[in-house]
């Protein structure tokens, strides 16, 4: 059984024991996660897509970790102009492994 979920504004494809990288989530290591934004549901040949949603579709999913992701660099720079700019960035992220796909 897999299913199609959206979180932080991206799609996943999920099935059971999946461990995926998400936009962070609130909680802990440890934390069990309902999502609730399920796009589609498949077992087998048997497919339910959602028009938006799947009604009474959710994902159970626990917290594995709180992460980061590698620094981006940034830098601007206007030539002849003595104009240099260098930022970072690094995302939070957040790994959850899939526990349960009810439909």
């Amino acid at each position: 059984m897999y299913a199609v979920i959206k979180t932080g504004g991206k799609q996943y494809r999920v099935a059971k024991d999946d461990v995926i990288r998400v936009e962070k989530l609130t909680g802990e290591a440890g934390d069990s996660v309902a999502l609730d934004q399920v796009l589609m549901v498949g077992e087998g040949d048997a497919v339910t897509v959602g028009a938006p949603l799947v009604d009474g579709a959710s994902v159970t999913a626990e917290i594995v970790a709180q992460d980061r992701d590698p620094k981006i660099l940034i830098f601007k720079k206007n030539r002849r102009h003595k104009y240099r700019r260098k930022n970072g960035h690094r995302q939070h992220k957040t790994v959850l492994r899939v526990t349960d796909i009810a439909r």
